[in-house]
Order: C-alpha cells, then structure tokens, then sequence
C-alpha cells in the first residue's frame, strides 16, 4: 500500500517529505514531517492511534485507513477534533469502488426491509496475511445492513441466531479483497459482490481522500467526500 500510495501522489503531482515506518519512528519530530500537509496512515490496530497522536502533535491532518482501533477510540477522536482543533478522516475502505458497492449496499437493505422471507448473510474473502477478521469493510457493511433491516439486532461470525446478520471470511492466496452480500429465499437468490483486482484502488482512494482532508477539517468520514 505504501509503495502504491507514493507512486500514485507522485503522479497526481504530490511531494513525500516523510516516509515512517517501524525502524524510524523518531522522524515524527524532524521538521521534515511537521512540513506536511497531511500524514496518510496505513499500519495496525496496535499502533494506529499512536500515530495519529504524534501526527496530531506535530500539527498534521491525519487520514487512516487501519482499522480494528476506531472503535476503542472514537470518543477520543470526538473530542480532539471537536474541541482540540484536531483533523482525522478515518474510512475502513477508500476504494471509489468500494464505496459506491456500500452505496448500492446500503439502498438495498432498505428495499428488504420490507420483505422478511429473504435472510441476509455475508462473505469476505482477502490474502492469506491479513489477520484481522471479518474485515474492517465487512464490519462497515454489515453494521449498515442491521441499521436498515429491522429483523436484524446485530452480526456475528459463524452464528446459527436468525436475529443476527453471520459474517463469513476466507482467507486464501494473494486475495486483495471480495466482499459479497446475499439475500437469500425459497424463491430465489439476490446477490451483490465487489471484487479488487488489486490493491490500487484503495491506494489512489486514500490519495483522493488525503487532497480532500487538507482543505477540510474536523473528524471526517469517506461519506463527507464521496456524496451518494
């Protein structure tokens, strides 16, 4: 992601000033970083939020693609933007491609709402190294579908409860990423799907997001850019 995010901020005419990783996290203090306009974050959960802190620090709007920690820490978020004057657009997925599927998704849900016979279930599949699961899209996707259909209380991995929306994963080869949705009845089968072919979509979504952060401010949502 990192190599792909910098090729593509090059082309669209953007200069790196700083590139961190684990072995040179004390370039977070050089007058290089504090030069930059906005730190685009990709790590994990364990780190994530340290990093957004030492960006905040130095006065550099943030946008984090890493999920699994938003949860733990959207109050903190809240209140650093709000009140501390502080700049995040947080996403699960930054993918265009993505995001209008979760559009798609979302006017779906609504339509089924008002027919019961059909269960929803879901299925995502990544690459064998991804280690969190389900993943942060499917998490996102599947809070949206139980906020639209009423018949569903919540999610759950390998659940048998009809009251909860079941999540499945896979993880299989280089996978970048299928995410897919099913409504399923005696009748018949509704199925939508989003498929990566490889991760570039997400990288140039991040690029788009990061041009976007740097003349907004606030605690920023992928909804707030892509407006549908």
């Amino acid at each position: 992601m990192g190599k792909m995010i910098e090729e593509i901020a090059h082309s669209r005419g953007h200069e790196i000033v700083s590139i961190i990783d684990i072995d040179n996290q004390e370039e977070f203090d050089s007058d290089a970083f504090a030069s930059a306009d906005v730190a685009i974050e990709f790590t994990t959960p364990a780190s994530a939020w340290d990093n957004v802190q030492h960006c905040w620090a130095r006065g550099v709007k943030v946008v984090s693609g890493s999920t699994g920690w938003m949860k733990d820490h959207a109050d903190e978020v809240r209140q650093a933007c709000e009140g501390g004057g502080k700049t995040l657009l947080w996403a699960s997925n930054f993918s265009i491609g993505v995001n209008i599927f979760a559009a798609v998704n979302r006017y779906l849900a609504r339509i089924m709402n008002q027919f019961p016979q059909y269960d929803v279930q879901m299925e995502e599949t990544h690459h064998v190294h991804k280690l969190d699961h389900p993943s942060g899209t499917a998490i996102t996707l599947g809070e949206e579908i139980v906020e639209r259909i009423d018949r569903k209380q919540g999610w759950a991995e390998d659940t048998t409860d009809p009251s909860l929306l079941r999540i499945d994963h896979i993880r299989r080869g280089e996978v970048a990423g299928i995410h897919t949705v099913r409504y399923d009845s005696e009748a018949d089968l509704i199925t939508i799907r989003h498929e990566a072919h490889s991760r570039k979509g997400f990288a140039l979504g991040a690029v788009l997001a990061a041009e976007f952060t740097r003349n907004h401010q606030g605690a920023l949502t992928i909804s707030d850019m892509f407006k549908f």
